[in-house]
């Protein structure tokens, strides 16, 4: 059942070691990992599950990568495509990936601009999951012969992180 718009759904993954000194996992709160899941039939309506990040006191980057983000214009209701890269820092809580994947596929029925969609996607990641830091590159492709790129990040990184570029150059016929 969807959490209300807003609502952070929690769950806690707790680590530990088996007896041959191997990481073991509790993810039996998670409700979309392991099951098959319909895509929400919008943003709002997604899930968006945490687990517990077993290294919350090393700040490092987490990238997801979304080389085939779909969402609609919202004025003639066309599809729109981009290419978006999202580059977090984890706090205490680390995004579940497959939840995340389900919510960036609940954006291909859902009509808003790109600055709205890429935007969008970062304020729902800080409000679910408190990364330290976070930064989402949406590199949108051509409509009207002109792309349109949106770049967006909560403040400055934090000190000595290793910070790759996002690794999209300029429109040439990206692919």
């Amino acid at each position: 059942m969807p959490a209300a718009a807003g609502t952070p759904t929690c769950w806690s993954r707790s680590s530990r070691r088996s007896d041959a000194g191997e990481m073991t996992t509790d993810t039996s709160g998670l409700s979309q990992l392991g099951a098959q899941v319909a895509p929400p039939e919008s943003p709002d309506a997604a899930v968006i599950e945490r687990v517990a990040n077993p290294h919350a006191g090393t700040d490092y980057l987490v990238r997801f990568t979304a080389p085939e983000f779909t969402s609609l214009c919202p004025v003639t209701g066309q599809p729109d495509f981009a290419h978006l890269v999202i580059d977090y820092v984890p706090g205490e809580w680390l995004v579940e990936s497959k939840s995340l994947k389900l919510y960036l596929t609940s954006f291909r029925n859902h009509g808003a601009f790109h600055e709205d969609c890429t935007l969008g996607i970062a304020r729902r990641l800080i409000a679910e999951i408190g990364p330290k830091w976070l930064r989402i590159g949406g590199y949108w492709y051509p409509r009207g012969g002109m792309p349109i790129d949106v770049y967006w990040q909560s403040g400055a990184p934090p000190e000595g992180l290793w910070l790759p570029g996002q690794g999209v150059g300029p429109y040439r016929g990206r692919g």
